[in-house]
């Protein structure tokens, strides 16, 4: 079976754009692949952070990955901070990767530039998830189009490894594109982000949910309830395409073409839909939450299970390197 991997950060309660993004995905391939899924708390140092939110918001994530469908009975879902040979391996990829590729990447580029000091980890965040991927020799990674760069760049640190010590050992992981683009916020600008303040919490009640959809931006050219809209350009058209069954966005796409809804019954139609998805990851979400001991067991087998294949590949690293 081939093997996959793929992380996420500690943010706390997952919200749509996350879920549909990403773990949605997961679960379906958790089935069809050997699955390495990480809470990559060491990612979310590179920002000022209060030590105790950290910890809520990795426990916070671990129950929503559970209550959206990650099986530890198939998956093995774990902290990446538990596993201490992340860091090992991505010092010894720093000592092969070039500064120049690392300054060249345009997520360092896009959050230095709104930085007046830069951590050096913020340059060197590729290089960990490079190790992230590579400790686990995955064949694949299911990334979104945000995270193609970088994975490029973990193709070319397993290369640049290979020429000195390795002899073909790190195998070159594919990216497996995530079935759903990128998810636009609310606000139809920005990607869903909680510091944007346009997400849908995956775990909010349909009240707030609907509070926060009524809203919405939709088609700017739709002024009236009778003008004909474009729903390519329509952010509400694009969650529909994730969340609603087939025969539901044709009739959304027909019904805005031709002024046959307004944006407010279209979004009554998408709050139906969406609540019908998030309904049973609430009801999961629950029951995780009334047994933490399970939680704790799912994250320390979990660890277990990373450490014994990390350790098989951190042995051999070492060997090859003249380091054991």
């Amino acid at each position: 079976m081939s093997r996959i991997f793929s992380g996420i950060q500690p943010s706390g309660e997952l919200h749509i754009g996350n879920y549909l993004g990403a773990v949605k995905n997961w679960v379906a391939l958790q089935e069809q692949y050997e699955s390495y899924f990480c809470i990559v708390d060491y990612h979310a140092i590179t920002v000022p952070y209060d030590p105790e939110e950290l910890r809520a918001r990795r426990r916070e994530m671990v129950v929503s990955l559970l209550a959206a469908g990650i099986d530890p009975s198939m998956a093995t879902l774990f902290i990446q901070s538990m596993v201490p040979e992340h860091t090992e391996l991505a010092w010894i990829f720093n000592t092969v990767t070039p500064l120049g590729e690392l300054e060249r990447q345009t997520q360092f580029k896009d959050k230095a530039s709104r930085q007046e000091s830069v951590p050096a980890g913020l340059l060197n965040y590729p290089v960990l998830q490079a190790a992230d991927i590579l400790l686990y020799r995955a064949d694949m990674v299911p990334v979104g189009e945000d995270q193609v760069q970088h994975l490029e760049l973990s193709r070319e640190i397993a290369r640049r490894w290979n020429a000195r010590f390795g002899d073909g050992y790190f195998a070159e992981p594919q990216a497996k594109l995530t079935p759903s683009r990128r998810i636009l916020g609310l606000d139809g600008n920005a990607k869903m982000s909680k510091s944007m303040g346009n997400t849908v919490g995956l775990l909010e009640e349909p009240a707030s949910i609907w509070e926060k959809l009524r809203p919405a931006v939709t088609d700017p050219a739709r002024v009236r309830r009778t003008d004909p809209g474009t729903p390519e350009v329509c952010n509400i058209y694009h969650l529909h395409r994730a969340i609603s069954p087939p025969d539901v966005v044709a009739l959304v796409e027909t019904q805005c073409r031709t002024a046959g809804w307004g944006c407010i019954d279209c979004k009554k139609v998408l709050f139906d839909h969406m609540n019908a998805e998030l309904t049973p990851i609430r009801a999961r979400a629950a029951e995780v939450r009334a047994h933490p001991e399970r939680v704790e067991q799912v994250v320390n087998d979990g660890a277990a299970t990373a450490r014994r294949l990390a350790g098989e590949t951190m042995r051999e690293v070492k060997d090859r390197m003249g380091l054991a």
